[in-house]
């Protein structure tokens, strides 16, 4: 056994470990901090695989922003692990079945294999080529229609929680921001003349000019 083959077996073996404590942690920083590390062990094999550019898209998006930005949601929210367990084995049969569905798919996609229609051709290995530009080709030339469909679903999603966070709620300020468009200067500085209230004071008598003698 070669030194990527040994390396390939400890990465896998962490991440499933890591894998593992995500399910059956009881604190759920904890929980979060096993998926960093689970993450941290597919980007290894992705650079074991030669595939850079996956490896650091992965460190980079889930490990730098949405795990960091997930960490600290669960870390100021407080869950109460104690309320979330309560109707755990109410639901159990349900996630049951519906792990042992998905695990029987994987199981019957991994033993028949990947039947494709026609065979993919061989990228080509050397020390000028790129496996992002390659993966550049693919995306935009034979999975164009898949990507434009992942990415209107995305939009759809990004515009149902912009729409979900801005609703109006009573114990929130709202402003509509129509309103302060429409707004105009007189509508909202009036200018009050108010009469005199009170009589100016007398000036004082100017000082006696410069050269004048005192009596």
């Amino acid at each position: 056994m070669d030194v990527k083959t040994g390396l390939f077996y400890l990465f896998a073996a962490v991440l499933l470990f890591a894998a593992f404590r995500v399910i059956t942690s009881r604190n759920p920083v904890y929980a979060a901090l096993y998926l960093v590390l689970a993450f941290f062990q597919a980007s290894a094999i992705w650079l074991l695989l030669r595939a850079e550019f996956l490896a650091i898209s992965l460190v980079l998006v889930y490990v730098g922003a949405v795990m960091v930005l997930f960490l600290f949601v669960v870390m100021m929210l407080d869950i109460n692990v104690d309320a979330l367990r309560q109707g755990f084995w109410k639901h159990f049969p349900l996630a049951a079945g519906v792990g042992a569905l998905i695990a029987l798919e994987m199981a019957a996609v991994l033993m028949g294999g990947f039947r494709l229609a026609e065979p993919r051709r061989p990228m080509a290995t050397g020390p000028e080529t790129s496996n992002t530009l390659e993966l550049g080709k693919l995306l935009y030339t034979e999975y164009l229609y898949p990507l434009e469909i992942a990415a209107v679903i995305l939009l759809v999603a990004i515009i149902a929680a912009i729409a979900l966070t801005l609703r109006t709620r009573k114990d929130s300020k709202y402003v509509n921001p129509a309103d302060q468009v429409r707004v105009k200067a007189r509508d909202r500085v009036r200018i009050v003349q108010m009469p005199v209230t009170r009589a100016a004071q007398p000036v004082a008598d100017e000082a006696p000019a410069a050269g004048e003698t005192k009596a």
